[in-house]
This record gives C-alpha cells, sequence and structure tokens, in this order.
C-alpha cells in the first residue's frame, strides 16, 4: 500500500476512535446530571453521522453504527452492561444508524467526486491555455532564428560582417529564450497531473536567493537586485530546484517587461508561519485590466512579443503545489510586486496539485 493510503487509513481510523470516544464521554457526563439516557442515541447518531461526513467511503461509518449500537445497547440501555440484540429499539436504533451513515457516506462521496471533477476541469484549462501560450510563444523565436540563418547562408559573401554577427547575436538572444521557456516546461512537467509529490527538504533562504541570483545574472549581467532576508538563521521546507526557477522567473520577467525600470529588489521576510517571498520593480507597473491573467498562461507583455504568462503560470503551479499561494499588484510608488509564501513547517505530504 503506498504511503500516502497508509496514512489516509490511519487519519481516518483516529478520527473515528476519537469521535465516538467524544459521544461516550458525553453520555457518560450527560448521565450524571439527567435522570434519562433518552438523549444518549442522538449523541451516538451525531457521531455516526461527523464520521461519515469526515472520513472516506463507507467502512469507517459502518463500523462507527456498529460500536455505537453496541455501546448505547450495553451501557446506557436496562438491563444495564448486558447485550440484549434482539429487542425491537435496538434492532431499529441498528437500522437507523445504518441509513444515516449509507446516506451521509453516500452525500460525502458524491461531493468528493464533484471537487475532483472540478480540478481536473481546472487543470485541462490551464494545461490548454499553456500549450496555446506556448504555440504562440514557441512561433516569434523560431521564426526569427530560421529568417536570420536563411539570410546568412543565401547571402554569406554579400552580407558585411557586421550585419552577419547582428543576425547571429538574434539567432543566440533566440535561442537562450527557448532553453529558458524548455526549463519552465520541465519543471511543469515535474508536477503535472497531480501524480508526482513535492519532495520538500529544509532550504536555507540565503544559499537559496545565491543560487537563483547567481543564474539570473549570468543571463542579465548589468541588471543589479537589492537583497534582503532575515538575519536569523531560517531554513524553509520546499523543492529547492523547483522554488529557485520560480524567483528566476520573477526576476526575469521584471526584467523583460517593466519598462522603465531603475531598481529591482528580493526581499524575503516572516510572517506567522509563513516565509513571503517578494520580487519588486519601480517599472511602469502592470495593466489594472489583466491582473486577474497574469497566471494563467493567457497574458501577453505589453510590447506585444512573447507572452509573458507562461512563466507566471508556471510560478503558479509550482508554488500551489507546495501548498503556497502567489499573487500581482502594483505597488502605491510605482512598479509591481510579486509575493508568494511557503509554509516554514513542512506539512503532511499532500498530492500536488497543477
Amino acid at each position: 500500500m503506498p504511503h500516502t493510503d497508509v496514512r489516509r487509513v490511519l487519519r481516518c481510523a483516529a478520527l473515528t476512535a476519537l469521535i465516538l470516544a467524544g459521544a461516550l464521554l458525553a453520555s457518560l457526563l450527560l448521565q450524571e446530571f439527567m435522570t434519562t439516557d433518552a438523549v444518549v442515541p442522538a449523541l451516538f447518531v451525531l457521531a455516526v453521522f461527523l464520521v461519515s461526513l469526515f472520513t472516506d467511503g463507507y467502512a469507517y461509518g459502518i463500523a462507527a453504527s456498529l460500536v455505537s449500537v453496541l455501546a448505547v445497547n450495553y451501557a446506557f440501555t436496562a438491563p444495564y452492561f448486558t447485550l440484549s440484540l434482539t429487542l425491537p429499539e435496538n434492532v431499529v436504533a441498528a437500522f437507523v444508524m445504518l441509513v444515516v451513515t449509507i446516506a451521509t457516506s453516500t452525500l460525502t462521496v458524491q461531493r468528493r467526486r464533484q471537487e475532483q471533477v472540478r480540478s481536473e476541469v481546472a487543470r485541462q484549462t490551464m494545461r490548454a491555455n499553456l500549450l496555446r501560450a506556448i504555440s504562440h510563444d514557441l512561433r516569434t523565436p523560431l521564426t526569427t532564428i530560421y529568417g536570420s540563418c536563411s539570410a546568412i547562408i543565401e547571402n554569406y559573401d554579400k552580407l558585411p560582417k557586421a550585419q552577419q554577427v547582428k543576425l547571429l547575436g538574434e539567432v543566440r538572444q533566440e535561442a537562450e529564450w527557448l532553453i529558458r521557456m524548455v526549463e519552465n516546461l520541465l519543471s511543469v512537467t515535474r508536477i503535472d497531473g497531480g501524480r508526482v509529490h513535492i519532495v520538500k527538504t529544509p532550504t536555507v533562504l540565503e544559499e537559496l536567493d545565491d543560487a537563483a541570483l547567481i543564474k539570473f545574472r549570468k543571463r542579465y549581467p548589468g541588471q543589479g537586485v537589492e537583497v534582503s532576508i532575515p538575519d536569523e538563521f531560517l531554513a524553509v521546507p520546499m523543492d529547492a530546484v523547483l522554488i529557485e526557477q520560480v524567483l528566476i522567473n520573477l526576476l526575469e520577467n521584471a526584467v523583460q517587461h517593466a519598462a522603465g525600470m531603475r531598481h529591482l529588489w528580493l526581499r524575503v521576510t516572516c510572517q506567522g508561519q509563513r516565509a513571503v517571498f517578494e520580487v519588486a520593480d519601480d517599472g511602469c507597473g502592470l495593466p489594472r485590466e489583466r491582473l486577474g491573467d497574469l497566471f494563467s498562461g493567457r497574458m501577453e507583455g505589453a510590447d506585444g512579443g512573447k507572452n509573458m504568462g507562461i512563466g507566471l503560470s508556471v510560478c503558479a503551479t509550482i508554488v500551489r503545489a507546495h501548498g503556497g499561494d502567489i499573487t500581482a499588484e502594483n505597488r502605491p510608488q510605482g512598479g509591481a510586486v510579486f509575493r508568494f509564501w511557503l509554509a516554514l513547517e513542512e506539512e503532511p505530504a499532500k498530492e500536488a496539485r497543477a
């Protein structure tokens, strides 16, 4: 049995035992203050309902029904501390609890299936948006590469050397952009479809920032980044490779699309049990009418060229797979800020959600 299935079974079993124990304790306390046991069956019916509502499938609810019938019969029905399963009222109680269990479990299973369907629809929509963005984005650089190479080959003896160097420079620039696109797509495929678990390991913030900045400065050596991180030692559970990709995407997005930018900031702060990452700039800001589409993979850059949504969509996919969230807004003093958070304490393993 997979590790996550074992954890789920243990969680449901523990929850069932806890709810039944609570019902038993409440019944014993009521017995001390009331002269009748009439309310006890209602408490156990409530317990069966809660078990059926918060556990998976039918087994835990049916087990809770049987235990509840036996508990009420043995401890709260005369003659006390004797099982009398043939009495009509006990048979009716067992039947009522079984109906409650089946009805509640059926509704719970249907609700969870509907949630799975909605989640799958959302994944399919996101995948379709990514494919549309990719098809749009790949066409432009490939056309440029093809055109530049064709011009050099067909006019090799006629083109001045300076013009050849210019065309080759365009080819290299577009090839570098395609490499970054492939890196983003590889990051998404690691968590696509919700079938791969994010393996979190404690990562020191300073090391994470340094690794991201080294790669960023190789591509943009002239762009300075003002970094601010907590003074105290802080290790955040994460997949460091994926979160590094998020930081690089956000920094590169600012360079490519924040027209008029003079300053670029990378900040990390602690807010409660969260590490909050911010990438901010003092550029032109984000179009207000497009704020809702930033992380959908559909938004185009202000220059009408390469799509800026694909990288941001990758960022959202990675952060949400970690259990966090990502937002973007315009700064009051000008420019934009992208902000995402990760939990400081590792939560129980969950399936990644695209």
